[in-house]
């Protein structure tokens, strides 16, 4: 079965990143895409400031600690993910940059759905994470979600999207599946 990770962007105390994510999987779930979803909460990853001595790819997936060895076993495992990303200045947060700088190799020849939310609807923060992706081998599918702090959230802390973005998260959510069973015939 093709496992899809829903990565969440954000470690903060106050986030409104976890609801996103397990808006999502829930839609997922109702689709009839033959995939299993799980959220990967990069809040149990959490890791110092990357300062390794070798480069991810030299590293052979073999990290300087616990935390980081599990981060790489469990994108190991997924087939695809979609990226749940805020936007943090034009870009995704640091914690979810220096999560993806620690690993690299097990992401390759994979597929990312992104879906961003913001106050100008996360599109820098999918843009930033589709160029970041790129350079792992990662091929992030066309559709993309795009929440409004303003419009899609209550009081910007509760959840609560319009039914407008209901056929792209689908489009997001099956291409997402679509191109991780075809590339699994290059992994």
């Amino acid at each position: 079965m093709t496992k899809i990770g829903i990565v969440t962007g954000s470690t903060r105390d106050s986030r409104v990143n976890l609801q996103v994510a397990e808006w999502l999987k829930d839609f997922a779930e109702k689709l009839d895409t033959g995939a299993e979803f799980e959220i990967v909460d990069i809040k149990d990853y959490e890791a110092p400031l990357f300062k390794e001595s070798l480069p991810p790819l030299m590293a052979n997936k073999q990290y300087g600690s616990d935390v980081i060895n599990n981060w790489s076993a469990k994108i190991d495992s997924l087939d695809g993910y979609i990226f749940v990303t805020p936007e943090y200045n034009k870009a995704v947060s640091p914690a979810l940059k220096n999560l993806l700088d620690y690993i690299g190799p097990e992401f390759g020849n994979k597929s990312a759905g992104i879906v961003g939310y913001g106050s100008t609807l996360g599109v820098a923060a999918t843009l930033s994470l589709r160029q970041i992706l790129s350079n792992f081998n990662v091929a992030t599918v066309g559709p993309f979600g795009a929440f409004s702090l303003f419009t899609d959230f209550e009081e910007m802390s509760k959840f609560a999207p319009a039914e407008i973005h209901n056929p792209t998260i689908e489009a997001v959510i099956t291409t997402t599946v679509n191109w991780a069973n075809g590339l699994k015939s290059i992994r």
